[in-house]
């Protein structure tokens, strides 16, 4: 906002000083809010970043400097379009801040904040959109269509039409096209620590390192998908030793060193790398063929119990009386695990392996509804199933 504001000004209007210092003091205030929350890659409830002492002053030194710059802009908006531009965003930014700041917000929006290396947003999210979206489909009476092959939990759809407000949904499911029975192995492996475990990612790693070896030995391959950005570094850095160690030559890739775009084609491309990513791979991906035939997933994906929206939500179910692990929480892992496990099979001639590591799949009772979810593959839990497995070729599969 700030930079085009001030490149608008240089075009536009170079005889209005006061433009450009209100650009460069917002620049300034922007970086200086961003300075005031400690850390970094995470995201905190409003009132955890206003413990700082910091955010408060830096945050009030934001929104005079968008009132100023928002001043300046209305003075010069009439010399040329993008000026105008810049002032109707800068209207916005305004009016965005404000409400954030709680001034218009309520107590049905959360406020939180997520924070990254160099920047900071400022976030309102509705703690329930259901009377949201139902005035949405009021508002436009017609034929409602939702499809997906992530919707329901086992065959229950009460979690998405519940988040939704769909109270009278006629609902339904197809089965997929694809042959999982023949063409997919569902691994979960034995004598896994808990998740949460200070060692969980070497015990992950040491796991999932014989089918990794086994698919690129045989020319294919795979996904390490993990649920948080450090889990995603740490086994980067202990696949690159089983690399060295074992002195086998397969590509090993990682989400972060290029866009999605680039690493999606560099790992079709090669056809034996390995990808670890984390979760802006877990759905959106499409690689057909023997690219990749295995997905290693580290632990079921549930959200981080400290997320500041899942943290309100959680409190709203508790206060009405209801389970929001099982209501809620669950739900939620479940169809993130879907979504995870979908990259694997893409076409009906695909074949490959998902490898689940939380051992939570087969010791707790909710582990029974993961199962059900999942797409009816063979199963086991001997890594000697899935090199078998790969030693097969496709093209003998599937004749």
């Amino acid at each position: 906002m700030s930079r085009d504001a001030r490149l608008e000004g240089i075009a536009l209007a170079k005889d209005c000083l006061p433009l450009q210092d209100a650009a460069v003091a917002l620049d300034k205030a922007t970086r200086d809010l961003r300075l005031a929350v400690r850390g970094e890659n995470m995201r905190l409830a409003a009132a955890r970043a206003f413990d700082d002492d910091a955010f408060e002053p830096a945050l009030e030194t934001l929104a005079k400097a968008v009132k100023e710059l928002t001043t300046q802009l209305e003075s010069q908006a009439e010399r040329g379009e993008g000026l105008a531009n810049c002032f109707v965003r800068a209207q916005e930014l305004a009016l965005g801040l404000k409400r954030w700041r709680g001034d218009e917000s309520g107590a049905d929006m959360i406020r939180w904040v997520e924070v990254y290396s160099q920047a900071l947003s400022l976030n309102l999210t509705p703690l329930d959109i259901a009377p949201i979206f139902k005035r949405q489909m009021e508002g436009h009476p017609r034929a409602w269509i939702f499809t997906s092959a992530t919707l329901a939990v086992g065959n229950d759809f009460s979690h998405y039409c519940g988040e939704l407000g769909l109270d009278e949904a006629n609902t339904a499911c197809w089965g997929s096209p694809f042959d999982y029975q023949n063409n997919a192995l569902l691994y979960v492996p034995t004598e896994m620590p808990d998740p949460n475990s200070p060692q969980y990612q070497e015990a992950v790693t040491e796991a999932a390192w014989p089918a990794i070896r086994a698919a690129g030995a045989a020319g294919r391959g795979s996904f390490v998908l993990c649920t948080s950005l450090r889990a995603m570094r740490r086994i980067r850095e202990l696949l690159e030793q089983k690399l060295q160690d074992d002195e086998i030559d397969l590509p090993l890739l990682m989400q972060g060193e290029g866009s999605r775009t680039e690493l999606l084609e560099r790992f079709r491309g090669l056809g034996n790398a390995i990808l670890v990513a984390s979760v802006s791979f877990w759905e959106g991906v499409d690689v057909r063929g023997d690219a990749l035939s295995l997905v290693v997933i580290d632990k079921l994906p549930f959200a981080p119990p400290d997320d500041p929206v899942l943290a309100a939500r959680i409190d709203k179910l508790r206060a009405a009386g209801r389970n929001p692990f099982m209501e809620y929480q669950l739900p939620r892992a479940v169809i993130s695990m879907k979504q995870g496990a979908g990259r694997l099979i893409r076409d009906e001639t695909d074949r490959g392996v998902l490898m689940i590591c939380d051992p939570r799949m087969i010791g707790k009772p909710y582990g029974r509804r993961v199962w059900q979810s999942l797409p009816p593959m063979r199963r086991t839990r001997e890594v000697a199933d899935v090199e078998a497995f790969f030693a097969v070729k496709s093209t003998d599969a599937n004749d």
